[in-house]
C-alpha cells in the first residue's frame, strides 16, 4: 500500500463489514430475538468447545523462522496435530467480562504480543489488520495484508436526508479486545511503499453474538453467530470527532464506556460529536484552554462546579 494512503489518520474512518452504520440496513438480515442471557451461555459453550478442539500456530511463534510472517494460524486437534496445546489451556489467552444490554458476556482474547506502542482507547482511531472467521472456520471477511482504520465508537452526524444518524463504529467485542492490546513502537517504509512494523500488537478474539452482530445477520455472518477474529494493531490514534480540542475518551462525562448518552444541551448530539458541548453559542474550543503538553484546562469562570464549555450560563456575547 502507498503510504499516503496509509497514514492519512482519524479522519480516515472504514465503514466496512465490522464498522456498522446505523442509518445503513442493506446486507442486514433481521430476525425475531432470543433472550440474550439464554444466547450468552449458549455462544459460551460454542466457544468453550471452540478454544477446546483447536490450537495456534505457537511453536512457530517460539522459535520464528527468519522468513515466519507472525500471522496467528488457527487448526483443529486432530490427525497429527493431536498433541497440540489447546487454546483454551495455552498462557496467552484471557477471558474479560463485559457488560451489554444488561447481560454479562465473556471475551476470549489470545494476546500473542501485546504490542510495545500506544494503548488505545474506547473511544480512539485504530489501524488493524484483521481476519474474521466464523466458528467453522469460515472466513467472511479480512483485510490482513491492507490494514484498515476503524473509529471504534462512531460519531452522530446529519444524513443527507437531514435527519441525525450514527456512522462509523465497531461491535463491542472488537472495540473491547483492541483496548487489551498496544500499537507498533516503530515503522519503516520499503522502496515498493510497503511498510514493516516494530513490535505491533498481535492476538485474536472469540466474540459471543451478543458482543457481535446478535440476530441482525450480515453477508456471511448468520444470525446468532460467535465470530473468531485475527488482529494486528499497528496504530492508535486518540481521536477528537468533533475537533473541539477535547479528546473524545475525556467527553464520557459519566465513565461508562458510551460516549452516547452524553449530551449535556440536550440537542441529538452527543458530547463528543458537538463542538459547543452546552449549546450557549460559544464553541467549546473557546471555553477551554490547551496547554503547550497537549493537555486540556476547564476554566469554571463562575466557581459554580461545572466547567464553563458545560455551563450555559458562562458564555461570550
Amino acid at each position: 500500500m502507498r503510504l499516503k494512503q496509509l497514514f492519512l489518520g482519524a479522519a480516515v474512518l472504514s465503514m466496512g463489514l465490522i464498522s456498522c452504520n446505523k442509518d445503513d440496513d442493506d446486507g442486514i438480515t433481521t430476525v425475531p430475538e432470543r433472550d440474550r442471557g439464554e444466547q450468552a451461555a449458549e455462544d459460551n459453550e460454542a466457544l468453550v468447545s471452540y478454544l477446546s478442539t483447536h490450537f495456534y500456530n505457537y511453536e512457530e511463534f517460539e522459535i520464528p523462522s527468519d522468513d515466519f510472517d507472525y500471522r496467528i494460524r488457527i487448526d483443529t486437534i486432530a490427525g497429527e496435530n493431536s498433541d497440540k496445546t489447546a487454546l483454551i489451556d495455552s498462557d496467552k489467552l484471557m477471558e474479560k467480562t463485559v457488560e451489554d444490554e444488561d447481560v454479562e458476556y465473556t471475551l476470549y482474547i489470545l494476546k500473542v504480543r501485546e504490542g510495545g506502542g500506544r494503548k488505545p482507547t474506547f473511544a480512539d482511531s485504530t489501524l488493524v489488520g484483521y481476519k474474521g472467521m466464523l466458528l467453522n472456520d469460515e472466513v467472511f471477511d479480512q483485510n490482513m495484508v491492507a490494514p484498515v482504520w476503524f473509529d471504534l465508537p462512531g460519531y452522530v452526524a446529519l444524513n443527507a436526508n437531514g435527519r441525525l444518524a450514527r456512522y462509523g463504529g465497531v461491535i463491542p467485542g472488537f472495540s473491547e479486545s483492541l483496548t487489551e492490546f498496544r500499537a507498533a513502537t516503530n515503522y519503516t517504509v520499503n522502496p515498493d511503499n510497503t511498510v514493516n512494523w516494530e513490535n505491533y500488537g498481535i492476538g485474536a478474539v472469540f466474540v459471543p453474538s451478543g458482543l457481535g452482530y446478535f440476530s441482525a445477520g450480515q453477508s456471511g455472518i448468520p444470525p446468532y453467530s460467535p465470530l473468531v477474529f485475527e488482529i494486528n494493531l499497528y496504530r492508535a490514534v486518540e481521536a477528537d470527532h468533533d475537533g473541539d480540542g477535547i479528546p473524545s475518551w475525556m467527553e464520557d462525562l459519566d465513565d461508562d464506556g458510551n460516549l452516547f448518552n452524553d449530551d449535556t444541551d440536550g440537542n441529538g448530539y452527543p458530547n463528543h460529536s458537538d463542538p459547543d458541548d452546552d449549546g450557549d453559542g460559544t464553541s467549546t474550543r473557546k471555553e477551554i484552554v490547551i496547554l503547550e503538553d497537549g493537555s486540556v484546562e476547564f476554566p469554571d469562570s463562575n466557581s459554580d462546579d461545572t466547567p464553563d464549555y458545560l455551563d450555559p450560563d458562562v458564555f461570550q456575547d
